[in-house]
């Protein structure tokens, strides 16, 4: 039975229960994974909280622990949220509320994280394992304002307020490499970066030569990527060696930002079996390689699951219209959830095929935001183009969805479309360092009020102290990508 051994020291006795943690969704979600312990014969339950960097992080528990985490919850290291990307703590140690004013995190304190039942996969290539999503809360149920998960529910319940669900896809772009096979140009590459190559022998954009040659990893992975249910659809060989571009159906509510989790540690773990290293970071500094992005496809539905972008007299309705108004409106402030990296940054510039302004345009891929759809059709929706690979799926999603229905409740008008170059229209450029994307987070009222004065704080925090980190080694950024990049993104993405 589910729990049937909740006093075994693991979590608060009953904390699930005792705190309300659980729908009624999730407790018929964690009767359904009791069956499947026994038929599966599961040993070990990855459990995995995401962290600020939108990394996971993870126990592994038995059967019977994990039975009881679904009414005790797990005790889970704290410490997870002072650490930045190079994982080294950047706050003052053991300081008065972590170092960033939360005063439950005083003293690097366990957190107590509950499994989402809803999220369990059976990993079949894995011994008798599987995979759950967590959500933290401190020992007193209430949930850690640090936590992005917690966020983007709380604006999926806006979104209901009035009216809404909300509909995601993903389009994301990748690259895998070799370890250690051949010689390549090291004079960029970091001391402690892996030794690394392409796994083409060459590479052509959209070439189906060059695809099959990689057919028995792709098939690997597309195998793998199904039977843990996430709804992949689509497979291309991208601009770089080894540049691959995955496109899933769309999920609702938070769907998508699990299924992005899910889909890096997919891929990860399929290539290291095969001696190959996968990495969401966005541009490595690697011969011929190109940026990675991100593309964040997004409709909201009505009740009655009809698509409310959708026209008959144009490509976008006027709800769509006002979407995309708040999505322009605050797209200086949300670079920095959606591109949260010093790397990714780089990849905003002029005829990149990635934004470098605030632009809106018809099927236009040079835009900030494209339009896909036209009169009639029922999937008309709006594609979002700033993201890199290695964003937190949460802060992406849950600012977009925040933006758009801003954009809404305030009626907002966008501007006219872009009609052909967006790279040369005359308006609001996007940041395009660190500095810049802090500063203008920084100052957006809407966004800290929408993520919450603790976490808006904290992320600035965590991001100055990034910047200081690379200034403080490289100096001020030139044109090329730096060792710094490779050494703090390449496998941590």
């Amino acid at each position: 039975m589910v729990g049937s051994r909740p006093d075994i020291g693991i979590g608060q006795h009953g904390f699930v229960e005792r705190h309300g943690l659980h729908t009624d969704e999730q407790r018929e979600a964690a009767a359904a994974v009791d069956e499947m312990i026994d038929v599966h014969d599961l040993r070990t339950i990855r459990v995995v909280v995401v962290d600020q960097h939108g990394v996971p992080r993870t126990k592994w528990l038995t059967a019977d622990a994990f039975r009881a985490a679904l009414h005790n919850g797990v005790d889970f290291s704290g410490a997870i949220y002072s650490l930045d990307t190079a994982n080294a703590v950047f706050t003052p140690a053991f300081a008065a509320g972590g170092g960033f004013g939360i005063p439950e995190f005083t003293g690097f304190p366990d957190l107590v994280v509950v499994p989402d039942p809803a999220t369990f996969r059976v990993l079949p290539w894995a011994d008798r394992t599987a995979w759950v999503l967590c959500d933290p809360y401190f020992a007193s149920g209430a949930p850690v304002p640090l936590d992005a998960r917690h966020l983007l529910r709380r604006h999926l319940s806006a979104a209901k307020e009035l009216g809404y669900d909300y509909l995601t896809g993903l389009e994301v772009e990748f690259y895998i490499v070799g370890r250690g096979a051949g010689p390549i140009d090291t004079t960029q590459m970091p001391a402690r970066a892996p030794d690394v190559t392409s796994i083409e022998p060459g590479y052509q954009f959209l070439g189906e030569y060059r695809q099959a040659q990689l057919e028995p990893l792709l098939s690997a992975l597309r195998d793998a990527l199904l039977d843990v249910g996430l709804p992949l659809r689509t497979i291309e060989n991208e601009w770089g060696p080894g540049q691959i571009e995955l496109s899933f159906g769309p999920l609702p509510g938070i769907g998508s930002a699990d299924a992005m989790v899910l889909l890096r540690a997919v891929a990860k773990e399929i290539c290291h079996s095969r001696g190959l290293l996968a990495s969401f970071m966005c541009w490595p500094a690697l011969p011929n390689f190109f940026p990675s992005g991100w593309h964040l496809h997004q409709s909201l539905l009505d009740g009655a699951g009809v698509n409310v972008f959708a026209a008959d007299d144009d490509p976008l309705s006027s709800v769509g219209r006002a979407y995309a108004a708040g999505l322009l409106e605050h797209a200086r402030a949300m670079t920095l959830l959606g591109t949260p990296t010093i790397n990714g940054l780089r990849r905003f510039r002029p005829y990149s095929f990635a934004p470098d302004r605030v632009t809106w345009g018809l099927e236009n891929r040079g835009t900030l935001l494209r339009v896909q759809g036209s009169p009639g059709d029922s999937s008309s929706h709006l594609e979002l183009r700033t993201g890199e690979p290695a964003a937190n799926p949460y802060l992406y999603l849950a600012s977009s969805l925040a933006a758009g229905l801003d954009g809404i409740r305030n009626d907002l008008k966008p501007p006219p479309m872009v009609e052909a170059d967006p790279y040369a229209v005359d308006t609001v450029a996007l940041p395009h360092t660190m500095d810049e994307a802090v500063t203008a987070f920084e100052a957006s009222d809407f966004l800290r009020r929408e993520l919450g004065e603790p976490l808006t704080r904290y992320l600035a925090m965590m991001k100055r102290s990034e910047l200081g980190r690379f200034t403080e080694a490289v100096g001020e950024p030139g044109e090329a990508v730096t060792s710094w990049e490779m050494d703090e993104y390449f496998e941590t993405y």
